[in-house]
């Protein structure tokens, strides 16, 4: 049994459901996703109601260490993307 769902499998679910050619099918997961990045890009959130939000954080540069040699290293300032996810969705999770 596979753990991680993949893009292909998102496209076959989609295909058998909507009933769209899996080319069709595919462009429309690909624009979704280009979607949601650009808008993060932009620094803006994407909030997809009863799933969640995709936001952008920019943390600090800050000093860390190399666990191995005990080295310290500056670790430069950067953006990351976080998911909050919705009520709903941690309901359904929690069942």
């Amino acid at each position: 049994m596979r753990i991680n769902l993949t893009k292909k499998d998102l496209v076959n679910v989609i295909y058998m459901q909507v009933g769209f050619s899996k080319l069709i099918t595919e462009n429309l997961v690909d624009e979704f996703f280009s979607i949601i990045i650009s808008n993060l890009c932009k620094k803006k959130s994407v909030k997809i109601t009863k799933f969640g939000t995709f936001l952008i954080k920019s943390k600090n540069s800050r000093m860390g260490r190399n666990p191995k040699t005990k080295e310290e290293k500056e670790i430069s300032k950067r953006d990351v993307v976080l998911f909050k996810p919705s009520k709903e969705f941690k309901k359904l999770l929690n069942k």
